[in-house]
């Protein structure tokens, strides 16, 4: 593993052959349905790709050993100074294995098959402030017995001794648009033409979320 902070390790496409991790960048845009085999699965479909490498990261010059990765290229008119170069919406670093790549390398959907298991990392729905009956499944108080204007509150929250409310406690508070990881979801169908990939089942976030699909 790379000596960097995880949170830079994980946050990239990578290609790698073989039966090597293969890593891409992509984009959720619906859920839709297949039918296959007389069943109907429940897909998120996602634009995967295609990255690029734009540029490699050694011990000897950066301080340590990486790939830098583009997705989504940008128009020229929107090329600001720091980015020419890399003119790329997201840039993500990932990985070790520098040997098998080069600058400009392209990184498409055909590195995966119908069948592949994948973890899937994304930011989830953010939910703004919630209480504790929706953000932590709390069942409220009773409808009845003398109940009022208190169906939803969580209860009590402190102790007799010490007289505080202790750190930790499930409270109300903000909710969602946090990293959230899924793994084992299944490929359904590949699109190499449109770039496409068809999960089996629901990943985190919202249409234009982007999305770390690795093996």
């Amino acid at each position: 593993m790379s000596d960097y902070p995880l949170k830079y390790r994980v946050s990239c496409p990578v290609f790698l052959l073989g039966n090597m991790t293969k890593f891409i960048l992509g984009k959720k845009l619906e859920m839709s349905q297949i039918f296959k085999d007389d069943k109907v699965l429940p897909v998120t479909l996602i634009e995967a790709g295609p990255c690029f490498i734009t540029q490699i990261k050694t011990k000897e010059k950066d301080g340590y050993r990486t790939l830098q990765i583009g997705f989504e290229k940008l128009k020229e008119k929107k090329v600001k100074k720091p980015q020419q170069g890399k003119p790329y919406r997201y840039l993500r670093e990932f990985g070790d294995k520098l040997e098998e790549y080069k600058i400009g390398q392209k990184i498409d959907v055909s590195i995966f098959k119908e069948g592949d298991k994948v973890k899937i990392s994304g930011i989830s729905k953010g939910k703004g402030f919630q209480g504790a009956v929706k953000r932590w499944g709390f069942s409220g108080k009773s409808a009845t017995h003398g109940v009022k204007h208190e169906h939803r509150t969580l209860g009590s929250v402190g102790s007799s001794f010490p007289e505080r409310v202790l750190r930790g406690k499930k409270m109300p508070g903000r909710m969602g648009a946090e990293r959230v990881t899924v793994p084992n979801l299944k490929i359904v169908k590949v699109d190499i033409e449109n770039n496409l990939l068809a999960i089996k089942g629901a990943i985190p976030g919202r249409r234009g979320t982007l999305l770390e699909i690795k093996t």
